[in-house]
């Protein structure tokens, strides 16, 4: 009888003990209540591990919620940046378009002044006698002196109002004495220019004051420039094939004067003050020369 006491005592005890164990642990079990019979622990043994089953269930749905919370509170990935990349400058560019670089704005034709120009300094650079030169007439237009090939030409800068002047008369009777014997042969080439004190006018004016005033009939040709930044081209090509007195190449004044063979290279040259008559001699001796066929 006390054993069987005993015994009921401690399972009460030990049964009191795992229920509230359980409880702590799940939370929703019912404290388990001491019976007096074997049948009545097996018994509530039997509803705690129902018991145990239906606390534990609920559980495992709080769990699946709550990851189904975190799971909603992740945030979605964001877009990432666009990639910056560094330019390369080893490219060629792309073709120009007529619509970027319309032909309007860069004529394919020069014009006059950049032709005339460009012609002047190739011909500059690649002459070799006086014929390769071109020049203006009295009245503008081009006038390529391989016109005088073969001839013997005296090349004078001449001006209207210059103290020098009267050596029109010479230069004048000189031509038509040596025409008279060489009809072909001879020719003087006048070359207005302004640049000794601003001794001219315009073309016409300087055609008919030399007809009216000297009778001049040899040609009279185009007002140029014989010194300075931008000479006429054959002035440059003269000055460096003949330098003057003590070498120096610019032109010193008006009525200075070249003999052009008939090979088209520079025989001699003379100062302002050497009158047209005392050049006979050295034309003759010229004109002596064979032409070449």
């Amino acid at each position: 009888m006390v054993v069987t006491i005993l015994a009921r005592d401690v399972s009460s005890r030990w049964m009191r003990s795992l229920g509230e164990s359980l409880s702590a642990t799940i939370g929703t079990a019912t404290p388990v209540q001491p019976s007096g019979t074997t049948s009545t622990l097996l018994g509530d043994a039997s509803r705690r591990c129902a018991s145990r089953t239906r606390c534990i269930s609920p559980l495992h749905g709080a769990e699946k919620d709550h990851l189904s919370f975190k799971t909603s509170r992740v945030r979605a990935p964001t877009a990432r940046p666009p990639l910056i990349t560094t330019p390369t400058y080893n490219k060629k560019p792309p073709p120009a378009t007529s619509a970027s670089c319309p032909t309007s704005s860069f004529p394919t034709t020069p014009s006059p002044a950049f032709t005339a120009t460009s012609r002047s300094i190739v011909t500059m650079a690649a002459a070799t006698s006086f014929w390769d030169f071109t020049t203006k007439d009295k009245k503008g237009a081009e006038k390529p002196l391989s016109e005088y090939k073969g001839k013997v030409v005296l090349v004078v800068n001449t001006a209207s109002k210059c103290g020098f002047t009267p050596q029109f008369a010479g230069l004048e009777k000189l031509y038509k004495d040596i025409t008279a014997a060489h009809p072909d042969d001879f020719v003087i080439l006048g070359f207005p220019t302004s640049q000794f004190a601003s001794q001219e006018g315009s073309n016409d004016d300087i055609q008919e004051f030399c007809q009216v005033n000297y009778g001049v009939t040899f040609p009279i040709l185009g007002k140029t420039e014989v010194n300075g930044d931008k000479p006429e081209p054959v002035w440059e090509w003269l000055k460096n094939e003949q330098a003057g007195v003590l070498g120096i190449k610019r032109v010193k004044w008006n009525f200075e004067k070249f003999l052009i063979g008939r090979d088209g290279k520079v025989k001699g040259r003379w100062a302002s003050t050497t009158k047209p008559e005392a050049l006979e001699k050295q034309i003759k001796e010229q004109l002596a020369v064979p032409k070449k066929e």
